[in-house]
């Protein structure tokens, strides 16, 4: 087992040496490359995603692959990461970008094939390789994306063992693989972002996902409702991003119900929620990963909820923040938790308390016309990220029509046990070396500095 890691690792580093002072015109060739051939090959690898992990829906996946892959690309198109990037000269600052080494990339089974180009194409910009540890589950699809990758490295006559994964993947292979890279980036569920941590080498993990999402009085309800229903059902809830909780100011909250409703939602009643409970989490504790990004018709057969034809997701009347009602934590199915809130202030208190409970520093989001909403949930929110009149699910992780960067690797925090609030993309795969020149002193005034506090307090 240590030999296997071993002989990965070392093929790595001696792939990256090869392209360690490589021109940025090359690494330029070599990330179009590997790009085109990820984006082309975007339906083979989401179908066997679909197939071999049984969670989503093909079409999505597809959808998927393909933005992340050509959003990576928009992002990394153009930046300079090769030698000098950046001079102060009135600080006498020179700064040079250098690769991390060998990156071991930790990918989910909820994005099986998304995550390998999102990662891959800025480590390859910043000059590194990586060796992939897939989701048992998902092995198959990572081994794809490899192969597929690895033909634009050969096309450029760049060396093939910069992309490789773990082919059989084991909790014990992962854990070798960490203590011998020199990064470790960890995407997926807490226990694997937790031995990360534990392996003793740098580690960008990721929080628990809960999105809150608040609807105040001056929303437009039909275009609200229109997006939290995309959001909630793409690819059937495998993103962490996907709204969790909707928090809907109480004059609203009867015409945003039946928005939803309009869109596909079905409002369980007392008793069907408990049999959904009952479903979702049969030892009170623990998701049924039977229910886990599956449609709304089979997590209704499941829990003997009759459900109507026509309906794409359920809805569940929030009564109770923590334990004693786990329809307030994160769900990964197509089950949204509605909220009802008076003032503002008391909706801000609903994101915190939910948040707290279950998915610390990651997101929420708002729909309104109100600019001081906006900036009063920015400025007291704990989260690191707020989408406004967006869904949360395709915002978060960057798309199109915002300025997020696009990664599928969301940063928490402290308030996540991370060390970044960033979404993880290529300045995190980066060392920088900061060459100083003498500049004339810049001596500290000290009445500029202490002038204030000895005009109220004096010298004493």
């Amino acid at each position: 087992m240590t030999d296997l890691i071993k002989e990965l690792v070392q093929k790595a580093h001696k792939a990256q040496q090869e392209i360690e002072f490589w021109t940025q015109e090359q690494v330029d060739e070599m990330v179009a490359a590997v790009g085109w051939q990820a984006y082309i090959h975007a339906e083979e690898c989401a179908r066997l995603a679909y197939e071999e992990t049984g969670m989503g829906v093909y079409e999505d996946k597809l959808v998927k692959h393909q933005k992340k892959t050509l959003g990576a690309l928009r992002d990394l198109h153009g930046l300079k990461t090769v030698g000098l990037i950046e001079e102060d000269q009135e600080r006498g600052l020179l700064k040079y970008a250098k690769p991390v080494g060998v990156i071991g990339a930790l990918t989910p089974v909820t994005n099986a094939s998304a995550t390998l180009p999102g990662n891959c194409l800025p480590m390859l910009k910043t000059r590194n390789a990586v060796i992939f540890a897939p989701h048992p589950r998902a092995k198959k699809t990572c081994a794809l994306n490899v192969e597929i990758m690895r033909k634009g490295l050969q096309q450029v006559g760049a060396p093939l063992d910069l992309i490789q994964c773990l082919e059989e993947p084991s909790i014990e292979l992962t854990q070798a693989l960490m203590k011998e890279v020199d990064l470790i980036v960890a995407t997926g569920g807490a226990g694997m972002v937790k031995a990360a941590y534990s392996s003793g080498k740098p580690a960008y993990g990721v929080g628990a996902g809960n999105s809150v999402c608040i609807v105040d009085e001056s929303a437009d309800l039909d275009d609200a409702a229109h997006k939290i229903f995309l959001s909630k059902t793409f690819d059937l809830a495998t993103s962490c991003s996907s709204e969790n909780s909707v928090v809907i100011q109480e004059s609203i909250f009867d015409t945003m119900v039946k928005k939803l409703e309009e869109n596909g939602g079905y409002l369980c009643n007392a008793e069907e929620k408990v049999k959904l409970g009952k479903a979702m989490w049969p030892d009170g504790a623990h998701l049924n990963k039977d229910i886990i990004a599956q449609n709304a018709g089979t997590i209704a057969r499941i829990a003997g909820v009759d459900l109507p034809q026509d309906k794409k997701f359920l809805m569940v009347l929030g009564e109770k923040i923590g334990a004693e009602d786990l329809f307030s934590g994160e769900k990964l199915s197509v089950v949204l938790t509605l909220w009802k809130y008076s003032s503002f202030e008391n909706a801000i208190e609903y994101v915190e308390k939910i948040t707290s409970y279950n998915g610390r520093g990651h997101s929420c989001g708002i729909h309104t016309k109100k600019e001081e909403h906006i900036r009063e949930l920015g400025e007291k929110a704990r989260v690191s990220r707020i989408m406004v009149n967006q869904p949360q699910c395709y915002g978060n992780s960057g798309n199109y029509d915002n300025g997020m960067p696009i990664t599928l690797t969301l940063g928490c925090g402290t308030w996540g046990n991370n060390i970044t609030t960033e979404n993880i993309h290529w300045k995190h795969f980066l060392n920088i070396t900061w060459v100083a020149k003498p500049i004339k002193p810049v001596v500290p005034d000290q009445e500029e500095l202490f002038g204030a506090h000895w005009e109220k307090y004096g010298r004493d």
